[in-house]
């Protein structure tokens, strides 16, 4: 028997039909981009050390190491540093990125280190090609983001920046100052810290450490011809190198961003740095 509950069925069915619901509209995402392992954590793939006197890839006296898991910077045969400055350099150049690296000092500085240099490392930016380095140079013309540890004594900020044969612009003023520091806090003993750096091309360069924005500076260039003043040549892009100074330093992360494809986007550039930083990464211990 055909009943009136089956009546109002049947045109609840073919109204359907007549007007489809609309799909629901997926809000446009922004997809969150990978971090790349520049360290397998294994052996030196990938990195190749230059080292003050010594030509590129001769890494001498064992300075620069895997174990257990991590890279190391050692000086355990080293009679003396002597200034005997020392890079390991990333395989390939970048413009636009965000770098993180996790490092902690550890044990004693090598005799002949000088006073400064103590849990002293540096990530250098920017840099110049290794293969361009003279045998006697001690630091690649870059921008250095300074790793430094605590002494126990004072406030000693990590996350400077450093001008080996380069400048910046702060507010408009181009800096000349070799290095200035952060408002980072002072990490004392052997804990480990994480530093990331933004570094957009020649417009800007940020610093975090764990997770905190602690300085930030634009333009990086090149210092002028010897003699003059004023703006340099701006560093769009350039290679990515850690440092040997003397003291003993254990990386156990390095990983990057390339934010290379989103350079002619600045809309989307925005949105995925924004992404990105709304995350804090603290080292854990």
């Amino acid at each position: 028997m055909f009943t009136y509950s089956m009546l109002k069925n049947l045109v609840f069915l073919s109204l359907l039909f007549v007007f489809p619901g609309k799909p629901p509209v997926k809000k446009a995402t922004t997809a969150n981009p990978k971090w790349v392992q520049m360290f397998n954590g294994k052996d030196l793939t990938d990195w190749h050390p230059k080292i003050r006197y010594h030509d590129l890839d001769d890494n001498f006296k064992n300075t620069f190491r895997v174990e257990n898991g991590l890279l190391e910077v050692r000086y355990d045969q080293y009679d003396n540093f002597n200034e005997t400055y020392g890079h390991i350099f990333y395989k390939k150049p970048y413009s636009y990125y965000l770098i993180g690296v996790e490092y902690r000092f550890v044990g004693e500085q090598c005799k002949g280190g000088a006073g400064w240099a103590y849990k002293n490392n540096g990530i250098m930016i920017h840099g110049q090609p290794p293969e361009t380095m003279k045998k006697d140079q001690d630091f690649p013309n870059s921008i250095e983001v300074q790793l430094l540890g605590g002494s126990g004594k004072g406030n000693r900020p990590t996350a400077n920046v450093c001008t080996p044969g380069t400048q910046y612009e702060n507010d408009g003023k181009i800096i000349t100052q070799h290095c200035t520091d952060s408002k980072a806090q002072t990490y004392n003993g052997d804990q480990w810290v994480r530093v990331e750096a933004l570094v957009l091309g020649d417009s800007l360069v940020v610093h975090y450490v764990n997770g905190e924005e602690v300085m930030r500076y634009q333009k990086p260039q090149t210092d002028p011809p010897k003699g003059e003043h004023g703006e340099g040549t701006m560093l769009k892009s350039g290679s990515i190198s850690l440092q040997s100074e003397s003291h003993p330093t254990d990386f156990r992360k390095i990983e990057i961003i390339d934010l290379e494809k989103y350079a002619k986007d600045p809309k989307k550039l925005q949105q995925v740095i924004a992404k990105l930083m709304s995350e804090k990464r603290v080292a854990k211990q």
